[in-house]
């Protein structure tokens, strides 16, 4: 996931429950997310992801091994995205499908990541200034 290579660093030793996932960021998890259910927690060595359900929508949020939250991102439906960018899509890509959609909030900002494809390539664009997109990655099908 796209977190994993922002997150390079973060190793603190904590009190740890026995699965690795630190007291501090289930407290914190709990308070940020009081509403949350159905919760699975992976920890990823420098930083943890809890799997959630809240206001009928899966999120996940990532905690360093301090406990503080680092973002939460959610997968969204494209008539979710600011209007400048779903029109910046439909007139710069018409020739490719959406294959995934994820919003990333962190310290209030607002970033977006949408996978496109079509019979040829595999893109896959970012947009956090609500004007456009950039590439983020590109894939060649074969």
């Amino acid at each position: 996931m796209i977190f994993a290579l922002m997150l390079t660093g973060f190793s603190y030793s904590f009190a740890r429950t026995t699965d690795g996932i630190t007291k501090k960021a289930v407290e914190s998890f709990n308070k940020e997310f009081s509403s949350a259910r159905n919760t699975t927690w992976e920890n990823k060595g420098s930083y943890m992801i809890v799997t959630f359900s809240m206001n009928s929508q899966i999120m996940f949020a990532y905690y360093g091994n301090n406990g503080e939250l680092i973002g939460v991102a959610r997968n969204i439906l494209s008539d979710k995205l600011p209007i400048s960018q779903l029109i910046s899509l439909k007139k710069n890509y018409s020739d490719y499908w959406i294959s995934n959609l994820f919003e990333v909030s962190m310290d209030n900002d607002t970033t977006y990541y949408v996978t496109l494809e079509n019979a040829d390539q595999k893109l896959v664009l970012k947009s956090s200034d609500y004007t456009g997109w950039e590439v983020y990655s590109k894939e060649e099908k074969q």
